[in-house]
């Protein structure tokens, strides 16, 4: 019988199960499981236009709201909204559809700013939406996606499939520091 057919036959027996459970934690914990986990990738999940893509963890500072005050920069490109005060540091704010060539962002509610975590290219990526953690098994990776609307490929590093749905991995530190990236001002 399998693990998982060992905890269904338990499942009319609560306590029992709660101890089966715990069991099994330590077991894990100590190294002494029915084998190694699989290995798990986190990344956080956004969309720009109609398409999601996941960044990794680690490249993204923060996610925040959309600032009420926004002070435009003159003789910047049309893709730089401008630079917005957030907790006293000034955050220079891109609307990233726009950069990618795909049209502006239009800004709603759920439109948020993902605060990129480079040490030294402070970027606040506009993007529609902010879809949270995603969780992927290292077998989801594919290294072949399908080519994106908003025109971003020389930014994806793979993919995750899961069932229908293809999550694009989306380099942040590839685009901040690509010289479109770094050529901000109008010509």
């Amino acid at each position: 019988m399998n693990a998982s057919a060992d905890l269904a036959a338990l499942i009319t027996q609560p306590f029992e199960l709660l101890q089966e459970l715990e069991r099994r934690s330590r077991a894990a914990l100590a190294g002494k499981g029915s084998g190694a986990l699989p290995a798990e990738w986190v990344g956080i999940g956004f969309r720009i236009g109609q398409e999601q893509f996941v960044a990794v963890r680690e490249q993204i500072r923060e996610v925040l709201m959309l600032p009420d005050s926004i002070t435009r920069v003159p003789g910047a490109k049309r893709w730089v909204l401008g630079v917005a005060n957030l907790r006293g540091h000034l955050l220079p704010l891109i609307d990233l559809k726009m950069l990618l060539g795909s049209g502006r962002t239009t800004l709603r509610r759920n439109t948020r700013v993902i605060s990129v975590n480079h040490r030294e290219i402070p970027a606040g990526l506009v993007v529609d939406e902010v879809l949270g953690f995603r969780r992927f098994m290292d077998s989801e990776f594919k290294d072949k996606w399908p080519e994106t609307i908003v025109r971003c490929d020389r930014f994806l590093r793979g993919a995750y499939q899961r069932g229908q749905d293809t999550w694009p991995i989306f380099g942040l530190y590839d685009l901040i520091e690509s010289s479109t990236f770094l050529q901000a001002a109008a010509a």
